[in-house]
């Protein structure tokens, strides 16, 4: 049940920008607030790691707000949010351990030699900052940008430049690893 709530918040993300554009005709924001909050209400309730609730408690926050204050403006603020939680993750994980691509890596290769475990901790660093550069770039749409132009950069601007990020890494760790 726990995968099935994960794969609608990670749709729900991913369509997002796209359902505020077009959604916004036909729906008040409020209903966005309630929809969103819906699942992630749901994934609260079934999250089972310690300290994983702290991301839900926020975003219920943002969608209770959504609901109260019914406003077109502060639908565009739920990539910031996003954004700014991955970059918590992975910032976080350079502090408290392991980075969040030694993680990523493990799951893959539990035996991790130890000359990646570097390699990892930059590309978490990497990782972090293209997270505040895109939280701050939504933010910046999000404030003086037409809806279309936010639309663009959050439902398809963004996610391209994640898929460039992770073909630039992937090719680095092919070159790495020739070298190892």
């Amino acid at each position: 049940m726990s995968r099935l709530i994960g794969l609608g918040l990670l749709l729900a993300g991913l369509l997002y920008p796209f359902a505020v554009h077009f959604g916004m005709a036909h729906f008040a924001p409020w209903q966005f607030g309630l929809l969103l909050g819906g699942l992630w209400l749901a994934r609260a309730l079934t999250e089972r790691r310690p300290g994983g609730h702290w991301m839900a408690v926020v975003a219920l926050t943002f969608c209770a707000l959504l609901a109260v204050f019914d406003s077109p403006a502060l639908l565009r603020w739920y990539p910031v949010l996003i954004s700014g939680f991955m970059l918590g993750l992975f910032a976080s994980s350079l502090k408290f351990g392991p980075p969040m691509v030694e993680r990523l890596a493990r799951l893959r290769e539990p035996q991790l030699p130890a000359v990646a475990i570097p390699y990892t901790r930059k590309v978490t660093q990497v990782w972090c900052l293209f997270f505040l550069g895109n939280g701050l770039i939504a933010a910046t749409l999000t404030l003086w940008a037409p809806l279309s132009w936010w639309t663009l950069y959050n439902g398809l601007i963004a996610y391209a430049l994640m898929g460039l990020l992770f073909a630039i890494e992937w090719l680095v760790r092919q070159r790495v690893r020739g070298r190892s």
